[in-house]
């Protein structure tokens, strides 16, 4: 009994913290995407209505307009802005038209450098803005604010206006300074889907006022101080955070920020640290009562067995004394037929399940430890890689007649062959893709020419590898084939892992290698725009811009093909003799 407790009580506690990490680590990477996806797309709803607003500021009928209006005298002022209302109206009008009615828009005002307002879609009242925090920040710079609406608020985006013919270092003209409604923001915060009955995600500005509804008070809008341990991390460090602290409510909750300083707003997510734990109190309240229940039971039965017991049976006692000291080995063998016969037969059995149990127990137990290993071990970073890809052309089909046999060959010797060449010139290969094989070098920032002329030699040299991958299809009577090479130069996620000593990698540079790739000609090299950027001085290359309607700064990438000038002078040669 003491042994069967012991056993229980150490297997509840690992499998209680066990589940505990597990549960907080996946509630926080759950916190963590909703914080970082509803931030990026809060950013972006910014960004975009900050260009919207600077395409009415850029008009040239606007910056026209705006310049004469300045030059008027104030007496003939008034007369001049009754005279080209129509015409800014009809601005104002177009400029809706082209970006869609989406933004929500409810006012333009059109304000000129001394503070008049020239134009607004709510009617001209008699106000100087020249004292105004909004026009004087909008001359220098757009942005965006908000401003309190009864229960509500309503969003400010305001624009210099600039001459048509302005350089660089010009003061404004003028500024617009558009008023919009926030239903799109409002769906972005508003929706709770998958936060459980206490989780919440809303706004906080720099002055620690909330910006969106709160799940649990009313009329929170600018009225609610948030001044929580996430909200000071963002504004006091410009750090985003994810943890446990006190919420604006005074209730410990589990949460994480997307922090947007230069917006001037932090976003948060975040749960009730109670209703986080809950599955884990449910948990540890089944693993006692069980445990409570398993004793009890095992002690009725060792009670019973106990008082069934007689003197005689002292091999049994002895085998019983060494079953608790932990010997399962051991078996009482006694074959009478009368009711200690049977008694033996079923402790011999206990003795074995028992045995078989305890293994079982040993074996999960180390699983678990081991996946919690890997857990804890898996960390990613982000560093600047030269990421390369050499793909097959057209394998499905040549492989679509081998055998199972030729068609493992025929990826040995591409694998191989490449993979040689790869580590000669100190590269990693990271995974084959099927027909396709992923690689890197690591570049460092006092070395990067270098490493990335390693980088390029070696897309050469695999290029120049064909001849000889030939050579040995042809010994083999296997099918010839021809392949591509592409590199780019760029950021990329790293994945480590404990069960691996090669890093995993993934991201916009890799995916751009490999739509690079299909551009590559037959047995051919290219390269991405910054790659091309650092190495083009080199006159050892000759690079040439690949032209086509996929491959175009439009569609975000660009690339060059590659080649040698002494490989280039060496076919010369050959053709000429």
């Amino acid at each position: 009994m003491i042994v069967s407790f012991i056993a229980l009580s150490i297997t509840g506690f690992f499998s209680f913290n066990y589940a505990d990490e597990i549960l907080k680590e996946r509630i926080g990477d759950q916190l963590i995407g909703e914080s970082t996806i509803r931030g990026e797309t809060l950013r972006v709803l910014f960004e975009s209505r900050v260009e919207q607003n600077n395409i009415l500021a850029n008009d040239p009928m606007i910056q026209i307009l705006v310049s004469q209006m300045n030059d008027r005298p104030e007496n003939k002022l008034k007369e001049f802005k009754d005279i080209n209302r129509k015409d800014f109206l009809i601005q104002v009008q177009a400029f809706q038209e082209l970006i869609g009615f989406s933004i929500e828009l409810e006012d333009v005002k059109i304000v000129g450098k001394d503070g008049n307002v020239f134009f607004s879609l709510s009617g001209i009242k008699n106000e100087n803005f020249k004292e105004n925090e909004l026009f004087l920040k909008g001359l220098k710079k757009p942005f965006i604010e908000f401003e309190p609406v009864e229960s509500s608020k309503k969003m400010i985006v305001v624009s210099p206006v600039f001459a048509d013919n302005n350089k660089r270092g010009d003061e404004s003209i003028g500024v617009i300074i558009s008023k919009m409604r926030t239903t799109a923001l409002d769906n972005i915060v508003l929706n709770r889907s998958g936060l459980g009955e206490s989780g919440e995600v809303y706004i906080v500005n720099n002055e620690s006022l909330m910006l969106s509804e709160s799940r649990f008070f009313e009329n929170a809008i600018f009225e609610q101080k948030v001044d929580t341990l996430a909200v000071q991390k963002c504004f006091n460090d410009d750090q985003e955070f994810l943890g446990f602290y006190i919420d604006y409510r005074n209730v410990p909750i589990y949460g994480s920020s997307y922090c947007a300083n230069d917006l001037g707003i932090v976003l948060l997510a975040g749960i009730d640290k109670y209703e986080v734990e809950k599955p884990i109190r449910i948990l540890q309240d089944r693993i006692i009562h069980t445990g409570i229940v398993i004793t009890i039971a095992m002690g009725i039965v060792a009670f019973v067995i106990s008082k069934s017991l007689s003197r005689p049976l002292i091999k049994l006692k002895s085998a019983a004394n060494k079953i608790a000291l932990g010997n399962f080995d051991v078996r009482t063998s006694i074959k009478t037929k009368d009711e200690i016969g049977e008694l033996s037969e079923a402790f011999d059995l206990m003795a074995e399940k028992l045995q078989k149990s305890l293994i079982q127990i040993k074996e999960k137990e180390e699983v678990i430890q081991q996946q919690e290993h890997i857990l804890l071990q898996f960390s990613d970073e982000s560093k600047k890689y030269c990421v390369g890809l050499i793909d097959i052309m057209n394998s499905t089909k040549i492989c679509a007649t081998l055998s199972s046999s030729q068609t493992s060959e025929f990826y040995k010797i591409f694998i191989n062959s490449m993979g040689l060449i790869i580590e000669k010139h100190g590269g990693v290969v990271s995974k084959n893709i099927g027909d396709a094989l992923l690689f890197y070098f690591a570049v460092e920032s006092s070395k990067e020419k270098i490493i990335l002329k390693k980088c390029l030699d070696c897309c050469l040299a695999l290029s120049q590898e064909h001849k000889k991958i030939t050579k040995k299809l042809n010994e083999q009577n296997l099918p010839l084939f021809n392949y591509r090479t592409s590199a780019t130069y760029g950021m990329v996620r790293i994945a480590k892992s404990s069960t691996s000593s090669v890093n995993d990698i993934f991201g916009t540079t890799v995916n751009r290698c490999a739509k690079l790739n299909r551009n590559a000609s037959t047995n051919g090299v290219v390269i991405g725009e910054n790659f091309y950027e650092l190495l083009k001085d080199n006159e050892e290359y000759l690079f040439k811009k690949v032209e086509n309607k996929l491959m175009s700064s439009d569609h975000g990438y660009v690339g060059y093909t590659v080649s040698t000038k002494s490989l280039l002078e060496n076919n010369s040669s050959s053709k000429i003799r």
